[in-house]
């Protein structure tokens, strides 16, 4: 968006209303516009659409090239947290944010916390894409107000190299809209379910949208027990689903990211019909556990028999009638639910392991780049894992298996403090340090995230807050720890007047009311005491 073009357009229309717009500023409108740049949810996607696509073929082309985000449970958080990316590395490049189906259930529901098993209200999600997109745009406006000030001020002195460089600015300006990866969890119901509330999604902003393997009314936290799976063909009615939501709405280069919890998950709902040997359904039963018989005399009232390989066998069943799979099966059904997904429409994959281990992680990458090549995932670095923990355990089992001396250490013990200085935890710590570069290189992931941490960091910093405050400190808590932290390492947020929009209001009144307009910002606003 050109500044000057926008100015140019914004007063050929005024002037064809005659005296009756005589009050209206092109300049104004052109600044209205540049920063309003996306007017639609539908416009937000289809613009990070593109981004996401290219940040896809760059990946393929070296893995140094992945992507990173976090999980933010509100609109202020996501802004906060793309206002800081772009003071600290210039550009938003790389970067998105993560909608978590955990955080909205934990965070947004009016029910209050919730588990994270799909008893939220479908509706908070696109409510909450709308609302980090909305913080966003705020974000833009904000910071394009400020170079508008530097603008004028140059005009004001007549300095055109300083307002030819305020004119650059705003027009390279990189906007804080970036990609949502949004969780639609199981898809809250059928596939018309899941159908309706992707297009409320994408209407939202929403340009990629994850959705995972499992019953959609039985759905569980994929770090919970207690996971049950679809069958394949009713896990590729909802990827169409999705893939027709996209394309009705003209987001056709939308990003469907297909998950499986079949690595953690042991039951299944629903036996398939198979309707030849080897199709789906055959592949998806070949995996249930059950027991040989030989005669029908072995059947008890209420069993179920499947014809297998020539066997007929009875499924081991639970009391709820749920079907349990074979033990030790996890890893070769995630390997098929993968190949299946993107055979059939996914673009990437995510794999929900027990433990972060770029060695197992990639071993099922590995084996289903057999089939489909390109195949990258997105990968949760969940903070269900414990990091430090299972790291140097994973130091310790390759240290013992070569041979090395672990006699200081209590592998059981391994979290206690005591290690952390020694070799063995110093060690761990740069393995957790390069695990996103690695596992990018090493196991075929595109993109980085981590699903709940400003859930965490809202916990911890208020915990310490609250100890301070409430303790021997008192206002010494917030103004040493908070206050004078906000100020000596440049965050916009200190002047919270000017976060909140209240300079912007003023611009606006000035549009609106000329030299009539009542303004916040005057001399006695004490926001002027962290210029």
């Amino acid at each position: 968006m050109n500044y000057n073009t926008e100015k140019t357009n914004a007063s050929n229309v005024i002037a064809q209303q005659g005296d009756a717009w005589k009050a209206i500023n092109p300049e104004y409108v052109a600044r209205l516009r540049s920063q309003n740049r996306f007017k639609t949810g539908i416009d937000i996607a289809k613009y990070t659409a593109k981004i996401m696509r290219e940040d896809m073929d760059s990946y393929d082309i070296d893995s140094k090239n992945y992507t990173q985000s976090l999980g933010c449970w509100h609109g202020f958080v996501g802004q906060q947290k793309m206002i800081s990316i772009k003071k600290h590395f210039t550009t938003t490049k790389g970067t998105y944010l993560y909608l978590s189906g955990w955080m909205v259930a934990a965070m947004r529901s009016e029910f209050g916390p919730l588990p994270d098993q799909s008893m939220h209200e479908k509706t908070s999600v696109p409510l909450l894409i709308e609302e980090l997109y909305t913080f966003l745009k705020q974000a833009d406006a904000r910071e394009l107000g400020h170079v508008f000030q530097e603008l004028d001020a140059a005009n004001d002195k007549g300095d055109q190299v300083a307002a030819q460089a305020a004119l650059k600015k705003i027009n390279e300006f990189e906007t804080h809209v970036v990609p949502i990866i949004a969780d639609i969890d199981a898809g809250f119901g059928n596939e018309e379910a899941t159908y309706l509330l992707a297009k409320k999604m994408i209407e939202a902003g929403a340009c990629c949208i994850q959705i995972e393997n499992q019953v959609s009314d039985a759905k569980q936290c994929g770090h919970q027990d207690g996971k049950v799976t679809v069958p394949h063909e009713d896990f590729l009615a909802k990827i169409n689903a999705v893939r027709y939501a996209f394309m009705e709405l003209g987001v056709d280069d939308g990003v469907i990211v297909a998950r499986t919890d079949s690595l953690g998950a042991g039951l299944t709902q629903k036996i398939p019909v198979s309707q030849e040997p080897g199709d789906l359904a055959d592949q998806y039963n070949n995996y249930i556990d059950g027991e040989v018989i030989n005669s029908l005399d072995q059947l008890k009232s209420g069993d179920l028999v499947l014809s297998r390989g020539g066997e007929l066998i009875i499924p081991n069943r639970l009391a709820n009638g749920l079907v349990r799979f074979k033990p030790d099966t996890g890893e070769d059904r995630v390997v098929l639910d993968c190949i299946t997904s993107l055979q059939n429409g996914a673009d990437l994959l995510w794999i929900e392991t027990e433990q972060p281990n770029v060695g197992q992680i990639a071993g099922m990458v590995n084996r289903i780049r057999e089939a489909v090549p390109n195949a990258k995932l997105v990968y949760n670095n969940s903070p269900s894992f414990n990091w430090t923990l299972s790291f140097r355990q994973q130091i310790f089992d390759t240290w013992n298996k070569d041979g090395i001396d672990v006699s200081a250490y209590n592998r059981a013990d391994l979290m206690s403090p005591i290690y952390d200085e020694t070799k063995l935890a110093l060690e761990a710590d740069q393995q957790i340090q390069n695990f996103q570069k690695d596992a990018a290189r090493e196991a075929g992931i595109f993109h980085h995230l981590i699903t709940l941490p400003t859930y965490h960091t809202a916990a911890l910093s208020t915990d310490n807050l609250a100890k301070d405050y409430f303790g021997e400190m008192g206002m010494l808590a917030y103004v040493k720890n908070v206050q004078r932290e906000e100020i000596r390492q440049g965050l916009a947020c200190v002047k919270h007047q000017d976060m909140s929009g209240s300079n912007m209001g003023d611009d606006h009144k000035e549009y609106f009311s000329g030299e009539q307009a009542l303004k916040a910002s005057g001399e006695n606003n004490t926001m002027s005491q962290f210029s």
